[in-house]
């Protein structure tokens, strides 16, 4: 018999609709210990949080954040509000005892950070951040590949995540929808909303980067904000560019832009090793590319006429996930990357043993995106400390 979990969710724009999805569609492909209740949502607006709550089917909804926290009947407090909302939400739901999930990236600073890992910690509550891309079937083979010693020694990680959307100089700033291109919002740009997700594919994929150096370009200098009407300056980084450094030795570098002519959501990346490679493209999810140069099993070269790069269709049984879906042949999409997270954070749940990526975790990519911008203004290399 299942026991309820009962969410509070915060936010109600792209993530809350993404984590209602998620919640509603979990129990009806996964078999788990816990169903989650959609109990409560929360917005200050009223009118917009009663017509999401009545659309997504949540049971009741609050204006106040503080008040939800408050609240007996709530398990787990999902924040999908803006970045600069995070830490004080985090804190004061880890000391109310409950369990807390939150989006990326996880602070505005390392410090805020540091203060929201202790809290979760110190209060012993199950925790989880947003890293979706985790739970794309294809980018979670890529990791069971390198956990099989199919890549071998590392030597190249390279990642690039390319968008167009803010191209038009007409785009305002800030609001509540456009809040990604206000600093005081969103803390940075591309590299906490773009490359937080690489870097945490990578460290997932490749382990712990030890130094970046860095440039970043703001290539449109003033923009009208969308609350007030006037024109100001923008301070968030338009793009990014980066070389890293990884614990295994292995080098990287990482790219990401809002002002890529025809890319809309280009997440790409490729590891090279001694004994093969992998590559992904986010724009073809159920695809995962793979170079065999050596066998991990008899430890011998793979023959010179069968050599090549090869797709793999990531939706056979045997694959991540794929047993919960369709049949082999039939892929899933973005959406069910949520499904799948929550699915995880059940069953660490259930298991006691805890889900990835926690709180401390998302500190370490919090770590190097820090590290990227400090970086961009001085123009030196910068250790992950």
């Amino acid at each position: 018999m299942t026991k309820p979990l009962n969410v509070g969710l915060i936010g109600y724009g792209f993530m809350g609709r993404t984590h209602s999805n998620a919640y509603r569609q979990v129990s009806k492909f996964f078999d788990l210990g816990h169903e989650p209740v959609l109990k409560a949502c929360c917005a200050r607006n009223e009118d917009k949080i009663k017509a999401f709550a009545e659309n997504w089917g949540w049971e009741s909804y609050e204006t106040d954040w503080k008040k939800l926290v408050e609240r007996d009947d709530i398990d787990l407090i999902d924040i999908g509000s803006p970045n600069n909302t995070h830490y004080e939400i985090a804190i004061a739901a880890a000391k109310a005892g409950k369990m807390v999930i939150c989006e990326k990236p996880l602070a505005m600073n390392v410090k805020e950070a540091e203060e929201m890992v202790a809290a979760v910690e110190e209060a012993g509550v199950a925790n989880m951040v947003w890293y979706n891309y985790r739970r794309v079937p294809a980018i979670t083979l890529a990791k069971q590949l390198v956990d099989e010693g199919r890549i071998g020694r590392p030597f190249h990680y390279r990642a690039t995540y390319l968008q167009d959307w803010t191209i038009n100089e007409d785009v305002p700033q800030g609001g509540a929808t456009l809040w990604r291109l206000d600093a005081a919002v969103a803390g940075s740009g591309v590299t906490g909303d773009l490359l937080a997700h690489s870097i945490d594919t990578a460290i997932w994929l490749n382990g712990p980067i030890t130094s970046v150096v860095a440039a970043t370009e703001t290539f449109i200098k003033e923009r009208e904000h969308a609350e007030t009407g006037k024109k100001q300056a923008v301070t968030i980084d338009d793009a990014c560019m980066f070389l890293a450094r990884f614990a295994n030795g292995s080098m990287g570098t990482f790219e990401s832009t809002r002002y890529a002519r025809g890319r809309k959501n280009f997440n790409t990346f490729e590891l090279n090793g001694a004994d093969g490679s992998v590559h992904f493209n986010l724009e073809d999810p159920h695809l995962l590319s793979y170079f065999e140069y050596k066998n991990p099993t008899t430890g011998h070269k793979v023959e010179d006429h069968v050599t090549g790069w090869r797709d793999i269709n990531v939706t056979n049984f045997e694959h991540p996930y794929m047993d919960k879906w369709w049949v082999p042949g039939c892929t899933i999409g973005y959406e069910h990357t949520f499904t799948n997270a929550v699915a995880d954070f059940i069953a660490g749940l259930d298991s006691g043993n805890g889900t990835e990526p926690t709180f401390r975790t998302a500190l370490e990519t919090q770590k190097v995106c820090d590290a990227v911008l400090e970086s961009a203004k001085s123009g030196n290399w910068v250790d992950i400390k």
